[in-house]
């Protein structure tokens, strides 16, 4: 770090200054004169294209900051805050003085982070969030947010949102992304990503009724199972009209069990008729009509995002009070190496492996997904199946430079799509920012270390790449 920039950092009161998480002046030139002018192309995310679509206003710091988001609810768990102060019937000015007042008790943590982080990009406040400043981050916050640049649409310019895509169930009407597409004021382009998780989970007890939506919405009457994957077809098509290019399932163990059709037709119409179906049965379901979902999506040229090793909903008794996506999902640990190379293989072997992109919750799976998808990139696409981004319990600094390291070390980065939400918060924007500057320090580092030649030209069009350009031509949305 030279001189000049040492003693800004040292003299500075602000917990986020300019070279923050940036350790060396290769670091600091790699972010300010390249990762940081890229726009955001944010292609998983869990925004409601809603609130999009009717351009929010937020009526607090609250809503904006602390409503849906399981990470913070966790952490307040974490510390025997009482349950009406996290997701509870407390007024709103009660929950963020709760925040407030238990962000210091979460030093180490990546929520200390990204609040402070959230706070100043957001709202220009520098003061770290405590007790005593709570009063005032609370009213500064709420006096802001009554204007317009902080509404939904607002948050998109402010952050330059080139692209941001939403999870959206096939049998959605996709009503709001219509809306959203005429709508001319607006430059993000909002695209949807077909997540069919609920047309896999064969086990699942609204499966049949499940059934019965897909059928109409697609307009088709399923009797079967080959009615089904018609229905399912038919929906996939309806998206790619609207400006769908992803698609995204979710597993807590990557299935691949062989099955016929024969088998798969006679699982789904047991499953149809409500009858009680085993584990090995929806594995081998889900591995037939996986195989054919990858096809379609090739077909189509779309990208295949396969999100694995979550086991969800582990509290019972909370699960019953709060429902799913609350807080109270963990880390699951299985071997994945065989299932995984068999899928990539069995769609590779025909000449029908989309563009796949394998995110693992568990981060001891790095090194071997590296090693699992070199076995099938394909001619003419940089990158074609790649490894996710450090995802959910690892989008923080350690979880993203284990990730990084993996990959550049068995794999190769310079293809890598980069960083994304996985957010349902509007505020999540600069974990964009944040993933650059750990990504900048980490091949600043390099260059220190003499691992990179000291050319910022070609490594800072290599950062540019995988902040934004490999994303743009990989996905193919614009």
């Amino acid at each position: 770090m030279n001189d000049e920039r040492l003693e800004n950092t040292l003299s500075t009161s602000s917990f986020i200054h300019d070279d923050w998480l940036l350790l060396s002046s290769s670091a600091q030139t790699l972010y300010h004169d390249y990762a940081r002018k890229m726009p955001i192309y944010d292609f998983h995310s869990h925004l409601n294209p809603q609130e999009i679509s009717s351009n929010r206003k937020f009526r607090n710091i609250t809503e904006l900051a602390l409503s849906g988001d399981h990470y913070k609810w966790r952490a307040l768990r974490w510390l025997g805050i009482d349950e009406q102060l996290i997701t509870g019937k407390a007024s709103d000015q009660d929950k963020f003085m709760t925040w407030a007042r238990s962000v210091p008790e979460m030093l180490g943590n990546p929520l200390y982070h990204w609040t402070h982080l959230e706070l100043k990009r957001y709202f220009g406040i520098d003061e770290l969030l405590s007790e005593d400043t709570a009063e005032s981050v609370w009213a500064r916050c709420n006096e802001q947010l009554q204007g317009e640049e902080l509404t939904t649409q607002g948050i998109l310019r402010k952050f330059n949102v080139d692209v941001v895509c939403t999870t959206d169930d096939p049998v959605d009407s996709l009503e709001h992304h219509m809306q959203l597409k005429s709508d001319k004021a607006l430059e993000t382009v909002v695209a949807p990503t077909f997540r069919p998780d609920r047309a896999l989970n064969i086990r699942d007890e609204g499966f049949a009724g499940y059934v019965g939506l897909l059928s109409e919405a697609s307009g088709l009457e399923i009797h079967s199972y080959s009615g089904f994957i018609q229905a399912v077809t038919a929906r996939i098509d309806y998206f790619h009209k609207h400006g769908c290019r992803l698609s995204d399932q979710a597993f807590g163990e990557l299935p691949h069990a062989h099955s016929t059709e024969h088998e798969a037709a006679y699982i789904f119409a047991r499953a149809f008729k409500g009858e009680e179906i085993s584990t090995q049965e929806e594995q081998k379901f889900q591995s037939h009509t996986l195989l054919k979902l990858g096809r379609l999506y090739h077909e189509r040229g779309w990208s295949m995002q396969l999100h694995i090793g979550a086991l969800r909903n582990n509290n019972s008794r909370m699960f019953g009070a709060l429902g799913r996506d609350s807080g109270f999902d963990s880390i699951l640990d299985f071997n994945m190496a065989r299932s995984l190379n068999a899928l990539l293989n069995e769609l590779d072997a025909s000449g029908q492996l989309p563009k796949t992109i394998v995110y693992t919750l568990n981060p001891s799976q790095y090194e071997m997904i590296a090693t699992a998808i070199g076995n099938f990139q394909g001619s003419g696409i940089k990158g074609k199946v790649q490894m996710g981004s450090g995802w959910w319990f690892h989008d923080q600094k350690e979880g993203m430079l284990q990730q990084l390291k993996a990959l550049s070390s068995i794999g190769l980065i310079s293809p890598f799509v980069g960083m994304l939400t996985d957010s349902r918060s509007f505020l999540s924007f600069t974990r964009h920012e944040y993933f650059r500057r750990i990504l900048c320090n980490l091949f600043g580092t390099w260059i220190e270390e003499g691992d990179l030649p000291r050319d910022y030209a070609w490594v800072g069009q290599t950062i540019e790449n995988i902040c934004y350009n490999n994303a743009e031509a990989y996905f193919g949305i614009k």
